[in-house]
C-alpha cells in the first residue's frame, strides 16, 4: 500500500510548454507555479560517469560505453528518458513520456525522438511511437503500476549496446540499485550515476509490475530512466516520479519523501521480450 501523506506528488516529465502555466508535467496533485521538485535526501550524490569512475577506479572510456544505452525521449514538447533494451531497437520508458494528460501521444514519429550520446555525438533516431505497447495509454489516471511504454526505434541502434534483463527484485528486498539517468533538469547534460537501493514495496499491478520506493535522488525530466542490478548491468526498473510533502528540500527518506519505480517484470517484460523478438522495426502486432 501506498503511505498517507499530504503533500506533492508527481511524475518526473519536463515541458517546456504548458496550457496551465505552471513549470512542471504530470503533476498529479497542485503545485506552486515557482516550485522546483528535486527529491534528495542529502548532500549530491550524483556523478558524472568520469567522476563515478574516477571515485572507484575504473575506466571512463569503459563506462561510457557501457552506459551509452541510456538516453533521452523527446516527445511533442516534453521530453523524459529510456534505454535500449534487450535489442538495438527497442526502448523502454514511462508511458506518460509519450502520452499527455488526456490519453493522447504528444506527437507522431516525425515528432518523437531517442537520443543517445557516443563518443560525445549526438545520434537521434525516430520513435514508431503509433506501435508503442504500454500498460496505460492513460496514465495520468491510473496507478503508477501501469506507467510502462515499450516502443521501437524505426532503424536499429547500433552505436549502443542494450541493457539485458535482470532478474526482477524480491519483495522489500532492500536490493542496491545503480541508477543511471539522462534528462533532469537540475543536472547537467550528460549521464548521471548513482548507487543506492530500493526500498518499500508500494504497490502491485494486475500485470505481474510492482512499484518500489527507492532512495537515489532524483530530477524532473528524468521520468523513464532505468535502475540496473547491483552490478550495473541488467535492467530491473525504472523511475517514474516522486512523493513528497517539501519535494524542493533535502530530506532523509521517509514514507513522506521518496521517489518511486516500476519494475521490468510481468506483462511489461514480456512485451520487451515480443518486441526485441520481432526484428529490426517491425511494428507490434
Amino acid at each position: 500500500m501506498k503511505p498517507a501523506m499530504a503533500g506533492a506528488a508527481a511524475l518526473c516529465l519536463f515541458a517546456v510548454s504548458l496550457s496551465k502555466g505552471g513549470a512542471l508535467e504530470a503533476v498529479r496533485l497542485a503545485l506552486a507555479p515557482a516550485l522546483t521538485p528535486v527529491v534528495v535526501f542529502g548532500p549530491e550524490p550524483r556523478a558524472t560517469i568520469v567522476e563515478f569512475a574516477q571515485r572507484r577506479g575504473l575506466d571512463p572510456a569503459g563506462l561510457s560505453r557501457r552506459y551509452a544505452a541510456t538516453g533521452i525521449v523527446h516527445c511533442g514538447d516534453a521530453h523524459g528518458a529510456g534505454q535500449l533494451t534487450l535489442a538495438a531497437d527497442v526502448v523502454t520508458t514511462a508511458a506518460h513520456v509519450l502520452y499527455d494528460r488526456s490519453g493522447r501521444l504528444r506527437g507522431d514519429s516525425a515528432h518523437c525522438a531517442f537520443v543517445v550520446e557516443t563518443d560525445g555525438v549526438a545520434i537521434s533516431t525516430a520513435l514508431q511511437v503509433d506501435g508503442a505497447v504500454a500498460g496505460s495509454t492513460d496514465p495520468y489516471n491510473e496507478s503508477a503500476v501501469h506507467d510502462w511504454a515499450v516502443v521501437k526505434l524505426a532503424r536499429p541502434l547500433r552505436e549502443a549496446e542494450p541493457y539485458p534483463l535482470a532478474a526482477p527484485p524480491r519483495a522489500a528486498s532492500g536490493a542496491p540499485v545503480l541508477f543511471v539517468a539522462r534528462g533532469a533538469r537540475n543536472w547537467r547534460p550528460t549521464t548521471s550515476l548513482q548507487q543506492c537501493r530500493l526500498r518499500d514495496g508500494l504497490e502491485e499491478g494486475a500485470e505481474g509490475t510492482r512499484e518500489f520506493a527507492f532512495d537515489c535522488a532524483a530530477g524532473v525530466g528524468a521520468s523513464g530512466a532505468g535502475l540496473l542490478d547491483g552490478d550495473g548491468r541488467g535492467l530491473i526498473a525504472f523511475f517514474v516520479g516522486f512523493r513528497s510533502a517539501a519535494p524542493d528540500e533535502a530530506l532523509p527518506f521517509s514514507p513522506q519523501h521518496y521517489n518511486f519505480a516500476v519494475t521490468l517484470e510481468g506483462a511489461f517484460r514480456r512485451a520487451v521480450e515480443r518486441q526485441a523478438a520481432l526484428g529490426a522495426t517491425a511494428q507490434a502486432r
